[in-house]
This record gives structure tokens, C-alpha cells and sequence, in this order.
């Protein structure tokens, strides 16, 4: 009878940490960078990505999570996402990096010929509390990436975030699009508390149309839409606020 009492309270306990894991929020710090290329120097940029910069993250213990490039990329961005601990820790890790030897090395060898970046647009952002977990590889083919980005009307945030939290990511499942991270500019950056930026993967642009075409005349998804306008008094988005550009991996992103 012990025994039985003993093993049922060890399950009971080991479920309970299982369920408080699930539900752990994310409190990492994430760092979105946006790289503008010079003219005929992605690849190059690409190999120094490869070759070097991942590499030496890892060393200082900033985490990769995901490299892309638009799949019409008129501008030669490369786009990519890497994560810390917290802000105060990303201050030393980016500086131990940038004085790394080798980082200095890999970086005057590949500039030798001039340099590679035009430009480098970054927000740092932590993940809404409605995020999924972040799951890096699929166990399927190379997927689709898209990152869309929605700015709310003034005050009008906490009811899109419930939105997506009660219904859309549910709904966009239903579809066939798979939900991989959502966040949100932390409150020192340009368009906190007024922006969600959020990442969807497909299996191709085919798939992707199909998932919204069904997803926009789901009825659930109208009720819900039309009820939260109804709380919300008006449209959640500012006219023009949402956008969306689709990823392609890179061939050593460790989101594929």
C-alpha cells in the first residue's frame, strides 16, 4: 500500500514539473538584426555568417536561432535572430565578441577588398506570453519562413495579443501554418507597446495561400475578429499596420 501511495505521488510530482516546464514563459532576450549588403557582397557576408560569426556566438554564449534571406531580396538583407540571458549580459557578450581575435581576424580578412555592410537595422524583443515555444529544426523539408508585423492602435495592443492568444494561433494551426515564435520590442525600443512582430513557418508559398484563404473565411475566426473589434470599439491595427515578407533559411541556420 506504501508503495502504491509512493509511485502515485513520484507520478503526480513528475507531471507537475512537466506541466510547470510547458508553461514556463520565455525570458530570454531576443536580438532581431537586419544586415543591408553592399552591392555583390551577400555571399560574402553569407560566408563570414558560416565561416566565423556563428561560431564565435556560441563561444561567448550568445544563442543562434534562426538566419534567413527574403526570398525576393531586392536590398541583400540578410535577416537573423540570436538570443541572450538578459540585457546586461548581452552588453558583455556582444563586447567579448567584437574583441575576440579571431572575430577580428575573420573580419579584416573579409573586408580586405572593402566592406560587406551597408547598413544594420536591430530591435531587441522578449517573447509575448502567449508564445510557442521556439522549435528550431522540423522534422520535415526546408520550410517557408514569414515574418509579419502588426502596429495597434493606440491602446489597443492587449486586445490584439488576446486575440492571438484565444484564437489565432489556434485557428492558423487548423489551417496548416505552423506558429514558431511571437514577440514584442521591449520597452526601450521603436514600437513598443504598440507592435507584435511574429514568425510563421509553411511548407510553400502554395500551402501558405491555401492556410489563409481557409483561415479568412473561417467562421470562428470572424466571430472572433468582429468580437474583438466590438470590445476594442474599432479596428485593432492602424491603417496600413500590418506587413509580411517571406524567409528562406540559410544553408546554416539552425532554424530550417
Amino acid at each position: 500500500m506504501i508503495m502504491k501511495i509512493r509511485s502515485a505521488l513520484i507520478v503526480t510530482l513528475l507531471f507537475a514539473n512537466l506541466l510547470s516546464v510547458a508553461n514556463a514563459h520565455d525570458t530570454r532576450v531576443y536580438e532581431m538584426r537586419t544586415y543591408f549588403a553592399e552591392d555583390g557582397k551577400l555571399d560574402d557576408l553569407l560566408a563570414r555568417f558560416r565561416d566565423h560569426t556563428c561560431g564565435l556566438f556560441e563561444k561567448y554564449g550568445i544563442e543562434n536561432v534562426g538566419y534567413w534571406v527574403p526570398k525576393d531580396n531586392a536590398d541583400n538583407k540578410l535577416v537573423y535572430i540570436i538570443a541572450y540571458p538578459n540585457r546586461i549580459d548581452q552588453e558583455h557578450m556582444w563586447k567579448s565578441f567584437l574583441n575576440d581575435p579571431n572575430w577580428k581576424a575573420a573580419y579584416k580578412a573579409s573586408t580586405a577588398n572593402g566592406k560587406l555592410v551597408k547598413k544594420v537595422d536591430r530591435i531587441f524583443m522578449s517573447p509575448a506570453e502567449f508564445s510557442v515555444p521556439i522549435v528550431k529544426v522540423s522534422s520535415g523539408d526546408e520550410r517557408l519562413f514569414e515574418i509579419r508585423t502588426y502596429i495597434a492602435n493606440e491602446g489597443k495592443l492587449h486586445h490584439l495579443d488576446a486575440r492571438f492568444e484565444d484564437f489565432t494561433i489556434r485557428l492558423f494551426e487548423r489551417h496548416g501554418m505552423e506558429n514558431i515564435a511571437y514577440f514584442h520590442p521591449m520597452a526601450d525600443q521603436d514600437g513598443a507597446g504598440q507592435t507584435l512582430i511574429y514568425f510563421l513557418a509553411h511548407e510553400s508559398e502554395d500551402s501558405r495561400k491555401a492556410g489563409f484563404d481557409g483561415f479568412r473565411v473561417d467562421e470562428e475566426w470572424k466571430a472572433a475578429r468582429a468580437a474583438s473589434e466590438e470590445r476594442a470599439g474599432g479596428g485593432l491595427t492602424i491603417k496600413g499596420g500590418v506587413k509580411s515578407e517571406f524567409l528562406i533559411p540559410t544553408d546554416f541556420s539552425p532554424m530550417r
